[in-house]
């Protein structure tokens, strides 16, 4: 493994929002309506997953014609496809996990990179490698609220973004730790919703989530 350890990750961009929208693009052509329709709701980032051949141009549209929402890739497996994400216009990047070469080719890149982990022992070696905002994934199986809140005694210089089975009803259970900065999820953008173009129920869903957010969460610490 490369000595990256006195490297320290780039941060992630600046966004109000406390709910990331993980979202699959099988359209392109939705891109740019879907985050303006997040942005409605009060959110101004989202997380565009590489689940669909469209996912690069999603992005790559977002990126150009709604700069107001931050955009970010999600589902990163690979340095080549981290790359193609910031090409693309890709503000940041996650991946539901983490490996040597990854960690590396997001310090070289300069992409602020969240990588995914579901055990003390990975969420240490990322720490090692200069990430403290880690994606804890998949959350709800692997014990949601309580298993974070429980890493929080020996890794409290950890920060969090679960993600995986989170439901708006869960928001709150989340945002309460204060060591979880964000929290992602589908539900904000139901495929059904996406395929009927039913932009005005994703913004309902999007001020429901920001509403859920600012009633529940503890501030995060620094």
């Amino acid at each position: 493994m490369t000595d990256i350890a006195a490297q320290k990750a780039a941060t992630l961009p600046a966004f109000r929002t406390r709910v990331l929208p993980v979202v699959v693009v099988d359209d392109a052509d939705h891109a740019v309506d879907l985050a303006r329709a997040l942005w409605a709701g009060g959110i101004d980032a989202i997380e565009v997953t590489l689940r669909s051949d469209a996912a690069l141009a999603a992005i790559e549209r977002i990126a150009r014609h709604a700069p107001e929402v931050v955009v970010g890739a999600g589902t990163v497996l690979s340095a080549q496809q981290l790359h193609q994400a910031r090409d693309a216009g890709a503000r940041f990047a996650l991946s539901p996990g983490c490996t040597p070469a990854l960690l590396q080719a997001a310090l070289s890149a300069r992409l602020p990179f969240v990588p995914g982990v579901a055990t003390p022992s990975e969420a240490m070696r990322a720490a090692e490698a200069g990430y403290s905002l880690l994606k804890f994934f998949p959350a709800e199986s692997l014990g949601g609220p309580d298993t974070l809140r429980a890493w929080a005694g020996p890794l409290p210089h950890l920060r969090w973004c679960p993600t995986g089975g989170i439901t708006a009803a869960r928001v709150a259970d989340y945002l309460a730790l204060p060591t979880v900065a964000m929290v992602g999820g589908s539900w904000l953008t139901p495929r059904s919703a996406l395929q009927a173009k039913d932009w005005g129920a994703i913004t309902a869903l999007a001020r429901d989530a920001v509403q859920r957010s600012a009633t529940g969460a503890a501030a995060p610490q620094p």
